[in-house]
């Protein structure tokens, strides 16, 4: 996990859904860059093809409410999207975020200050959401540890891979005594 990212502000409304993230249609498509052109087709129509590598979605309530998609979080990540900031999210939502190594930070009035294409600078370490453009500070709630790991190791997954090769690296240290 990088400590810090910076990017442009994406702005979001409340409640939206994974399927506003990603329209059911779009589920078959096999390849996740084919079916990330299509991320946020009907509440912002221009992101897939304006957005670049660090920019950062900012939401208002109960972001990725609806079905349990992993698919969501994942296009955001494959275009290039280094954090969330929404003031809530669905939990499954949340979760899914980390599982796959987007860092999602809960930050009360996230969209306080913070306009369309405002340059952020994200502390993830300190939870400190910096608005360069506008010079406004907001705090996030902190990421309990065992959620920074996650991040750290670039995903649930990947954590797992790198528990088990410690694992397997022990078991073969002893059994070679």
């Amino acid at each position: 996990m990088m400590d810090t990212v910076s990017g442009r502000a994406w702005i979001l409304g409340d409640n939206i859904d994974t399927d506003q993230i990603i329209q059911g249609k779009y589920l078959t498509v096999l390849d996740y860059a084919e079916m990330a052109r299509h991320a946020l087709e009907i509440p912002l129509p221009r992101f897939a093809k304006e957005v670049r590598v660090g920019d950062i979605l900012v939401s208002g309530r109960n972001l990725g409410g609806g079905s349990s998609r992993e698919e969501a979080p994942r296009v955001l990540k494959q275009l290039g999207v280094s954090c969330i900031v929404a003031e809530s999210y669905a939990r499954i939502f949340y979760r899914n975020c980390f599982n796959i190594g987007l860092p999602a930070l809960i930050v009360p009035d996230a969209r306080q200050g913070v306009e369309q294409g405002d340059h952020l600078d994200i502390d993830l370490r300190r939870g400190l959401v910096s608005n360069v453009t506008r010079g406004v500070v907001l705090t996030a709630r902190p990421l309990p540890a065992f959620m920074v790991r996650i991040l750290e190791a670039g995903g649930a997954v990947e954590l797992y891979k790198s528990a088990r090769r410690v694992a397997e690296k022990e078991t073969t240290t002893k059994t070679d005594k």
